[in-house]
């Protein structure tokens, strides 16, 4: 069985956690989209809209998060970041007053961006740079970028009048949105979410260099041979969001043979984690699994879903669109597996029966 997970994020991380439970490792690196022996293959296709340069290495937060969370190396606490992590380098560009001060890079997490931009500089391919840095960590899951060019988001904001450049201090939100003038600008998303958490005027979303990127290798292949695309529950806007971004990717889902079946990261009117809910009100849409259901809209009516599970407590009519429910809390890879099984079941997938050892 062959299943092609569209993913971003923590959330999207440990999804990847109970989808691996279900069918087993698939090895990664190999030669491509090598099944396991008992013929199942597991491939994420991961957002980089997250990424950014900072401090003259290129960071790529979904794509580490997946492979340390799935390699067993993430801190569990933060859900991002390596365990056992130091904070040395960070204090010393604090202590020469490096912009930008807002993001820290952890000691053990800067190697990976430091042999991540080498490879780059070198000329390598951010998909086989991924698949070199698998080979340390061995995540079970062949995790592909949805591309290797630059596809970064970015926020239309009115800038606050007290953020400039020289800004030492990150600004009060609410201060900030008082006193702030008229000017609209475009910031970087981790700016955005990590220096003002999401807490100022925010007017839109916008993907730079989304014009001119294409799917990375293997991405346009995995969705069509799937036997069943899952779309994670991450953030519909920003994680997903910026996947189905990338020019070919919404061709790919709506031509594959395969089902196509999300699951709602909203539970009870809320996000279990994260800002989906700041995201989806900038983009008009209630934070509701309907509402987000809809967002994605039914492949029969040029959308892209042929399936939707949603948590028991909420409700979700979409036409076109198969609509289960199931507990969509992901308290263990086991939980998560059967939270797998049902999405399936939706479309008539079959699935092994979930291991709860």
């Amino acid at each position: 069985m062959k299943i092609t997970v569209l993913v971003g994020g923590v959330g999207g991380a440990r999804f990847l956690q109970g989808v691996r439970h279900l069918l087993g490792s698939t090895p990664f690196p190999a030669s491509g989209s090598d099944p396991t022996e008992s013929g199942n293959s597991v491939t994420a296709v991961v957002n980089v809209g997250d990424d950014a340069w900072m401090h003259g290495v290129r960071i790529c937060p979904d794509l580490d998060t997946c492979m340390y969370t799935l390699g067993d190396g993430i801190d569990t606490e933060r859900g991002w970041g390596r365990q056992d992590e130091t904070w040395n380098a960070k204090a010393e560009l604090a202590a020469y007053g490096a912009d930008p001060d807002w993001f820290g890079l952890g000691d053990r997490d800067l190697a990976t961006h430091l042999i991540r931009t080498q490879m780059l500089d070198a000329g390598y391919r951010l998909s086989d740079i991924t698949a070199a840095l698998c080979k340390r960590w061995q995540p079970g899951v062949r995790l592909l970028p949805v591309t290797d060019d630059r596809h970064e988001t970015h926020v239309v904001v009115t800038r606050p009048t007290e953020v400039d450049r020289s800004a030492q201090e990150p600004a009060d939100p609410e201060q900030a949105t008082s006193e702030g003038s008229d000017t609209k600008v475009a910031i970087h998303f981790q700016e955005w979410w990590v220096r003002y958490r999401a807490g100022i005027t925010t007017h839109g979303f916008a993907q730079v260099g989304s014009e001119d990127a294409r799917p990375a290798p293997g991405v346009v292949e995995a969705i069509e041979d799937a036997d069943v695309v899952l779309l994670a529950p991450s953030n519909p806007v920003v994680s997903i969001g910026a996947i189905l971004s990338v020019p070919g990717i919404r061709a790919a889902l709506r031509a594959t043979a395969a089902p196509v079946v999300g699951v709602s990261p909203v539970i009870g009117g809320a996000p279990l984690r994260g800002m989906a809910d700041e995201c989806l009100s900038v983009i008009g849409v209630p934070t509701t699994a309907e509402a987000v259901g809809a967002h994605y809209g039914a492949r029969a009516h040029a959308g892209l879903l042929d399936g939707w599970l949603i948590a028991p407590e909420d409700t979700a009519h979409i036409p076109g669109v198969a609509t289960g429910c199931a507990p969509l809390l992901m308290s263990s890879p086991a939980a998560t597996a059967q939270m797998v099984r049902d999405a399936c079941a939706l479309v008539g997938v079959d699935t092994p029966e979930v291991d709860n050892s």
